[in-house]
């Protein structure tokens, strides 16, 4: 009892006042609310510009311009909402093997470099606004509004930071003292970064500062962007606006709207009961296989990935609905986590693919024909990935775990199913025939979600609507913020003409494109082991692509080599965030899971063989479907 009431009296003395408390509730909801009027606005502005090319046959200047300026102001707004609610990707390897006791003064210098770069982005953002001459083309809007997108979101993260208490925070003060100890470790790195890198050449600071940090559980794009700040520093203020500008430029692409509207989509799909029908289809289909459930697991992704685009969406609401039941009928539940990661790789292999907009965005491919050279590796993959389901369950006496249905069972099921399965037909053919572009067949994915949800389905309702869109936010500004940081990242590299340096290296490796071909697909496994798809996608597309191009590879072709080798590093230890998704949702021990991917890796690895020397398996649908 005197314990209960000491750690009450603890509570008393932390807890802020009512008043303030209060006013902070009020403040994150305004920030929540401007962000999704944001995120709803832009979707509603890429419809608009639909609306007006099809029915009434006139096209507008201005909506292409404002969708994109509120996706700027989305994101770094975004940003501090996601610090607030611990939603920034980063990499934990090293936190969870520490002892507990190291987690407070672990989390101290996390907080710190997040304050420091915060405080770079206030001071080179606001400079970089004083600077801004120019005008927008459609609207003639001064871009320095375009630019106070960042000095504005990062004093907001920075504010939050002062006011997150995490556990095992002795002191009511330790936030704020996270952030002094930020802004004098961005005055260290500004005054003294000759001396804290003596004689490094810009590229192995920025390296070596952002793989440091990343280790060390710093967010991505945290880190990302406060390798570009150290790689910077000693060369003047004038080339730290470099960051700021090229965060702000990254974002300001109207293909890249895509992937928060799909996201979006995925979400209102989910609530509006589209994983339940499509489960239900998949039982009746393939339940009667051996392995049932496990093929039900397989199909159910391939499915479902035609509709996101997102893995981690389609794992963590896969795993929560079928690795319970799989556990029921006999799986273990490691094994049941472990093929719910490796299926969940196909929403980012069947279109509409987030990692194929990106490559599409950063490569200027054709996202149409990216869209369609990626059918048939991700079928190829999900054939693969049944065919070990087989296998494994063939060697551990799995059966069937249904009855077969019959003919008129699986058109039922299929008949309430249908709507969801029109939609990838709608997008892919939309988009590869010039109907609309990616993020208009975002927009437009979103509309049919809502009409599906709440007409067709009637599972979708006001509070399910706002869960989807709070779930949807938080997804896009964590990858986004990543794509962000990297632009500056990735220019260091440019300007330090490292792509050309690696290109030679390899270029004396390698005399045959095959060999090539080879060598980067070990080194692309090897960069999944500890850096993020979208990560690493943004900062080696600039660097592989001209090489790749002089080689004779097709960028397309490349573009699906690229991919499906980052999606198994989803899967792979130390990072292996795929596995560590499934792994919470199915309450499954990591170690186990990771033991029980071994044989769908291995599956995995003989498809990115085949895509990786078969073109044609590629190149043949965007051949025959035309320009």
């Amino acid at each position: 009892m005197s314990l209960a009431l000491d750690s009450t009296r603890e509570k008393q003395k932390t807890a802020p006042p009512p008043g303030l408390e209060r006013a902070a509730r009020l403040f994150d909801r305004a920030l929540e609310t401007i962000c999704l009027t944001l995120l709803v606005g832009t979707v509603v502005i890429a419809l608009t510009q639909v609306f007006f090319r099809y029915v009434l046959n006139a096209s507008l200047a201005w909506p292409e311009e404002v969708a994109r300026w509120s996706f700027v102001w989305l994101v770094f707004l975004g940003m501090a909402l996601n610090t607030r609610r611990r939603s920034h990707i980063a990499i934990d390897f090293l936190s969870r093997r520490m002892p507990t006791s190291w987690h407070p003064a672990h989390s101290v210098i996390v907080r710190s470099v997040v304050a420091g770069i915060s405080v770079m982005l206030i001071v080179h953002g606001l400079d970089l606004v004083g600077r801004s001459t120019y005008v927008s083309p459609a609207m003639e809007w001064p871009f320095k509004y375009l630019y106070l997108a960042i000095p504005v979101g990062a004093a907001l993260n920075l504010l939050n930071l002062a006011r997150m208490r995490e556990l095992g925070d002795r002191f009511a003060a330790t936030s704020l003292v996270t952030c002094l100890i930020g802004g004098a470790l961005y005055l260290a790195v500004k005054l003294w970064a000759a001396t804290l890198f003596p004689g490094w050449a810009t590229s192995t600071t920025l390296v070596v500062t952002a793989l440091v940090l990343i280790v060390l559980g710093v967010p991505v794009a945290f880190s990302l962007a406060f390798g570009a700040f150290a790689a910077f520093s000693p060369q003047g203020s004038l080339l730290l606006l470099t960051v700021s500008q090229n965060m702000t430029a990254a974002l300001d692409s109207f293909i890249l709207l895509a992937i928060p509207f799909f996201i979006l989509a995925a979400g209102i799909m989910n609530a509006g009961g589209i994983t339940e029908r499509l489960i239900e289809l998949a039982t009746r289909l393939v339940g009667h296989l051996r392995g049932g459930l496990g093929q039900v697991n397989v199909l159910t992704n391939t499915m479902m990935a035609g509709l996101s685009g997102s893995s981690m969406a389609d794992a963590a609401a896969i795993a929560k609905a079928l690795v319970p039941g799989m556990e029921k009928r006999g799986y273990p539940r490691p094994f049941g986590c472990a093929l719910t990661s490796a299926a969940g790789v196909l929403a980012n292999l069947i279109p509409p693919s987030l990692g194929l907009i990106i490559y599409g965005a950063l490569a200027s491919a054709s996202v149409g024909a990216l869209f369609m050279a990626s059918i048939v590796p991700g079928l190829m993959v999900a054939s693969a990935l049944a065919i070990v389901v087989y296998l494994v369950s063939l060697r551990r006496g799995y059966g069937a775990d249904t009855d077969r249905a019959t003919g008129g069972e699986r058109m039922a099921a299929l008949w309430r199913a249908l709507p969801a399965l029109i939609l990838p037909v709608l997008i892919v053919g939309g988009v590869r025939f010039g109907a609309f572009t990616a993020s208009e067949a975002g927009a437009v994915a979103v509309l049919y979600a809502l009409i599906c949800g709440f007409l067709l389905y009637r599972q979708l309702d006001g509070p399910g609507l706002l869960s989807a869109m709070r779930e949807s936010l938080l997804d896009t500004v964590a990858v986004m913020i990543i794509i962000a940081a990297a632009s500056p990242f990735a220019w260091v590299l440019v300007t330090e003409q490292v792509p050309q340096k690696i290109a030679q290296w390899l270029g004396v490796l390698a005399s045959e494109p095959w060999i090539l071909l080879l060598l980067l697909n070990v080194f692309l496994l090897a960069v999944g082991l500890i850096m993020e798809m979208i990560a690493a996608m943004v900062i080696l597309v600039p660097i592989f692509l001209p090489m790749v191009t002089a080689a004779g590879i097709d960028p397309v072709h490349f573009g699906v080599i690229i991919v499906v080798n980052l999606v198994i590093g989803a899967l792979t230890p130390p990072l292996g965030m795929l596995v560590f998704t499934t792994a919470r949702v199915g309450q499954a021990n990591v170690l186990d899971v990771f033991r029980a991917i071994l044989p769908f890796l291995a599956g995995l690895i003989v498809v990115l063989l085949l895509v990786t020397y078969v073109p044609a398996l590629s190149l043949t649908l965007p051949r025959v479907t035309g320009p």
